[in-house]
């Protein structure tokens, strides 16, 4: 048995079911015991290693276990970076084993030789490890494994070419061998007594309460809405727990922050006391003012604690185990009836907002109403990923989860191009679901188009056929465009944000998909049903208006006047931008019912 053979012996031991990855000679060792080991775990052939790395962060946001991914040495490796990344950043836990020039070439500046434990570094600095003897193994993977997992992060494991090749040699009973055994160990930390007890003391003097809860708040679905009911508590969501709660609770005010709904906005801005549940949400000015609320947070990492507010107690520890702890030491009060009605009310009224903002007319089709009406078709075990841009305004704001869908997109990174490799990803991870990808042209041209090959590689293996891409093609890098108005006060530049206009949907039929252009509103809805009924991967390329403003929830006068400063400035989109942008905030003023 080769050093190769076992490292793939050892992932089947760990229950590892797939590997993404892309070819190269520093892993050759590595193809080759894949073929002698009848391709298992499967090799998952990406078109590019970063979009490797993004699918297997897919892969592990939506199952739940330890994701793998494989690159060969120097180009290969740097190419996974961004994915392991927004691994990194999003608290996912993905091994990347990587290959590397020989040993004896090592120091040597020999093709395509790259200090990759430096390079590793940061991004795996919770572990990062080459493999220079064969009794280094099981001990590195194993040790790589089981951080990943427990640590929520990123791991690398470093392989030299010429070690894959060699005959495995176990670990002795002797002096500085380490040898290793299987298994993930599992353990959820509880509060002490006496921070429940002055956590509760926090929460129960509230009558003005609200809650933010993020992917961490994730397996305390129940929990959480016992302890909203017992606070009489509105609750906003950071964009990772977008799933958390289902959007159809009344007291649920959606996403908060800059892509987030004008309701999450007043809770915060009203409250008079805050408690924070599994959520890093970084963005400290849409939390209250300092001196306005009491705050409570619980998080399972001592490091994340403390931070974006001044926190009167800080509970580490499970969100489920916590909240059942502290719950018996909750008191319901009557007082806070009225601020629980305000709360689903104004909840209520941004949702007829949104319906009448994605009836606004636009040419040739309302970005808001594509997603508007894509809300009430989406079925009810769908996955849902979203690219960053101006798609992710619209996922946020006008899509509501229920039952036991699944969203998620690059939270903290915030990249472009994971949404089409997460949805390949999701696949994977749940061949028998749905899967829909919001993008925008942008990212689509970045890296979706070569991974539409991806999905028609693969697509006959799932059960359930169906992996939508929804492109939102405005020919615009147009949250960016947005921002240069609102931040900047200057106008469009053409040279850095105009994009060609492609075919999308001509290019998945190329390659053995199906899809379609839509350039009418009357033409939206048959669209998401065709492409929902489809027994294959489906694309669907909407010409969509990049006038429409993602106007953030609280629209100050500052970002007004710089918009207005960008008209000014010759705006080469300036009298349909004013137009859309009037036409879209007027919704929000005018009174219900109209």
């Amino acid at each position: 048995m080769k050093v190769s053979d076992y490292m793939l012996e050892r992932l089947r031991q760990w229950e590892v079911e797939y590997v993404f990855a892309y070819p190269g000679d520093g892993i050759n060792g590595l193809l080759a015991a894949w073929g002698r080991a009848d391709n298992k775990p499967v090799f998952v052939q990406a078109r590019h290693e970063e979009m490797a790395a993004f699918e297997a962060v897919g892969y592990a946001k939506f199952s739940g276990r330890v994701a793998v991914c494989a690159a060969t040495s120097g180009p290969g490796a740097i190419h996974l970076l961004n994915g392991l990344y927004d691994a990194k950043l999003d608290h996912v836990p993905v091994v990347a084993i990587v290959g590397q020039t020989n040993r004896s070439a090592m120091g040597g500046s020999y093709q395509q030789e790259v200090d990759l434990l430096s390079l590793f570094k940061d991004v795996a600095s919770d572990y990062c490890e080459m493999v220079t003897v064969p009794e280094q193994l099981p001990n590195v993977l194993d040790r790589a494994m089981r951080i990943a997992a427990t640590r929520r992060a990123p791991t690398a494991v470093i392989v030299p070419a010429d070690v894959q090749e060699l005959d495995y040699s176990p670990p002795g009973h002797a002096f500085k061998m380490v040898p290793s055994s299987l298994g993930m160990p599992h353990s959820v930390p509880v509060p002490a007594a006496e921070e429940l007890r002055r956590a509760a003391e926090v929460l129960n003097a509230g009558s003005k309460v609200a809650m933010l809860v993020g992917q961490g708040a994730r397996s305390a679905r129940a929990e959480v809405e016992q302890t909203a009911e017992v606070l009489g508590a509105g609750v906003a969501k950071a964009l990772l727990g977008k799933d958390v709660l289902s959007d159809d609770l009344p007291y649920v005010t959606g996403s908060i922050g800059l892509l987030g709904t004008r309701p999450s906005y007043e809770l915060m801005r009203d409250c008079d006391t805050l408690l924070m549940i599994g959520s890093s949400f970084p963005y400290t000015q849409f939390l209250p003012e300092f001196d306005q609320a009491r705050a409570v947070q619980i998080d399972i990492d001592p490091g994340m604690v403390g931070l974006r507010y001044p926190f009167e107690v800080n509970l580490v520890g499970g969100a489920r185990e916590t909240l059942q702890a502290l719950l018996p030491l909750l008191e319901q009060r009557d007082d806070r009836k009225k601020w629980r009605e305000t709360v689903e009310k104004n909840t209520a009224r941004w949702w007829e907002v949104m319906g009448r903002r994605a009836k606004v007319t636009a040419d040739p089709v309302n970005p808001e109403y594509v997603i508007h009406a894509l809300d009430p078709l989406l079925p009810e075990d769908v996955i849902i990923t979203s690219d960053s841009g101006s798609a992710a305004n619209w996922y946020a704001r006008h899509l509501r989860m229920r039952g036991r869908m699944r969203g998620s997109l690059s939270g903290t990174l915030a990249t472009m191009g994971p949404g089409v490799p997460y949805a390949i990803g999701a696949k994977f991870a749940h061949p028998d679901r749905p899967v829909i990808a919001l993008v925008g042209d942008g990212a689509m041209q970045m890296n979706g188009m070569a991974e539409l090959i991806t999905a028609a590689k693969y697509h006959h293996q799932w059960e359930d056929r169906r992996l939508v891409v929804a492109v939102l093609n405005n020919q615009d890098l147009n949250q960016v465009t947005w921002e240069m108005r609102a931040m900047e006060g200057a106008p469009q530049f053409e040279p850095s944000q105009h994009l060609p206009d492609v075919r999308y949907a001509d290019f998945a039929r190329m390659v053995g998909l199906e899809g379609t252009r839509v350039e009418s509103p009357a033409d939206v809805e048959g669209a998401w049903a065709a492409a929902l009924a489809a027994d294959r991967p489906y694309v669907i390329d909407f010409r969509t208006d990049p006038a429409v403003p993602p106007i953030p929830p609280h629209a100050t006068l500052d970002q007004i006047e710089a918009a207005a400063e960008a008209v000014i400035r010759g705006d080469s989109d300036r009298a349909s931008m004013v137009r859309q942008g009037i036409k879209a905030k007027i919704q929000e003023f005018l009174p219900s019912g109209r």
